[in-house]
């Protein structure tokens, strides 16, 4: 089953060929509540490592034009936060590697001046001036600043299985990784974003936490998830309950697969997935990501022998964020690469042919993009 606990996938990967050329990152989501005006926010915390090899006093930026002629690659921590919804902003704070303290091994903690993170807490702070982002446009940052202090409770994972087991991280074999250690977590603190306080309960966070690390990015790059679930049949809250999907076109040495999904849906203690990696249960997927003049749409449907689930999610532009990455190459191929935790959507499960339940989801943490994907926007 999917909801075994692995915290040695957890831990710092970048050894070896990734070492050289890798990165490594650690993700949080979560939402809380204005302090004065009970608004909803949702918010977005992540560690970002990359290329320790080559690391210096001070981060190496892969941006810069001079270090792309000299085919100079990046090297740092970034810590990227931010926020979703009309004021959405993503902020960045670099760190070169000899300010960084890291304890690799389970459990891990990572802390770069007052910044830190662990399986169990984060805090730290992020500010960027608009001096910063017009004169570096290097960091690839909006405007604005964030402060954080949480508390993280793990409840259920998603286990992807023998592709992210201990053999395979050893041999490095997946251009890109992923283990979700926390699809359904329990976030408590406080966040001050752009000077306003916002508080973060366990029972409302609708909480995520995962990891990616690997030699460079997947294309299509795709991520739904979310606990925040209401029965349609009963109209009753699912409060033991949690969906995530992930993937695109995995890629193993040099040989790309075709499009593959790796989908978990815990419905009330009872586990349905569907992985392509685990070929026996002969997992099926169809799937359509696009964009629209002013919403990013997803449609997933996937099959096994006995089990089938069908999902729509849509999340409106004004709300989401082009992610700005590197990868560890010094490229910058996802220019449209669209982030949210705003979606909402239905998603149908059946078992043997009839259906289990159709379900209401909100708070969908999202994500879409296509290396270098210039059109503005395409109709389905």
């Amino acid at each position: 089953m999917f909801d075994k606990k692995d915290i040695r996938r957890n831990e710092y990967q970048l050894t070896r060929g990734q070492a050289k050329c890798g990165y490594d990152w650690w993700w949080h989501s979560f939402t809380g509540k204005n302090e004065i005006t009970g608004e909803e926010k949702a918010f977005f915390i992540e560690f970002f490592l990359c290329n320790p090899s080559t690391g210096d006093e001070e981060p190496i930026f892969g941006q810069l034009k001079e270090n792309k002629e000299k085919g100079i690659k990046p090297s740092y921590l970034m810590v990227k936060v931010g926020a979703w919804g009309e004021d959405h902003a993503q902020l960045h704070r670099f760190f070169g590697w000899n300010k960084i303290k890291i304890h690799k091994k389970a459990l891990y903690s990572i802390e770069a001046d007052n910044c830190y993170i662990s399986e169990t807490e984060t805090k730290g702070s992020v500010k960027v001036s608009k001096d910063d982002v017009e004169n570096h446009p290097e960091y690839m940052s909006d405007v604005g600043s964030m402060e954080w202090n949480l508390k993280i409770e793990k409840i259920i994972p998603f286990n992807v299985g023998y592709g992210a087991s201990k053999l395979f991280r050893y041999l490095q074999l997946f251009e890109m990784f992923w283990h979700v250690e926390g699809m359904k977590t329990l976030y408590e603190g406080e966040v001050i974003y752009n000077h306003k306080k916002y508080i973060i309960t366990k029972e409302n966070s609708y909480g995520y936490a995962d990891k990616n690390w690997g030699k460079n990015f997947t294309s299509p790059w795709v991520w739904l998830s979310s606990n925040n679930l209401e029965s349609k049949i009963t109209g009753k809250k699912l409060e033991n309950s949690v969906f995530d999907i992930g993937g695109g076109r995995p890629k193993i040495g040099f040989i790309s697969l075709p499009r593959k999904l790796l989908s978990a849906f815990y419905y009330e203690g009872q586990c349905f997935e569907f992985n392509f990696s685990k070929f026996w249960t002969n997992t099926r997927t169809k799937f359509n990501g696009y964009e629209t003049e002013d919403k990013i749409i997803w449609y997933v449907e996937q099959k096994t022998w006995k089990n089938k689930v069908i999902v729509n999610v849509e999340c409106l532009k004004k709300d989401m964020l082009l992610f700005n990455y590197e990868a560890p190459t010094g490229e910058k191929r996802h220019t449209r690469l669209w982030n949210g935790g705003n979606g909402t959507g239905t998603i149908k499960l059946y078992h043997n042919g009839k259906l289990i339940d159709e379900i209401i989801a909100k708070n969908i943490g999202c994500e879409y993009g296509e290396f270098d994907a210039i059109q503005p926007y395409r109709k389905k």
